[in-house]
């Protein structure tokens, strides 16, 4: 199954995981899965129409979901789906 590497503020919807084993054939499909395991994670990273949030990075690998095929993005037994929320930094 694809490993879902789950970032620190979203962890306590999957019990404290830094990563997730979860089935599906497209990203899509993957996080459905994912929600459908640990109740409300989707609506975190994902807007009411269910696509990623702008806020909200996703990446196949290397490669940004964005730049492929959204969350139609097709995954493969061994990919590795990275979900990085864009945060706020810096010095004034």
């Amino acid at each position: 199954m694809p490993n879902v590497r789950i970032p620190t503020p979203l962890r306590p919807l999957v019990k404290g995981q830094s990563t997730v084993e979860v089935g599906g054939a497209t990203v899509r499909e993957l996080l459905a899965n994912l929600d459908e395991a640990h109740a409300g994670f989707r609506a975190r990273i994902c807007d009411d129409a269910g696509e990623l949030r702008r806020f909200v990075n996703m990446f196949v690998n290397d490669e940004d979901v964005r730049s492929l095929s959204g969350l139609d993005t097709e995954v493969k037994e061994s990919d590795v789906i990275s979900i990085v929320p864009a945060i706020a930094g810096g010095a004034y």
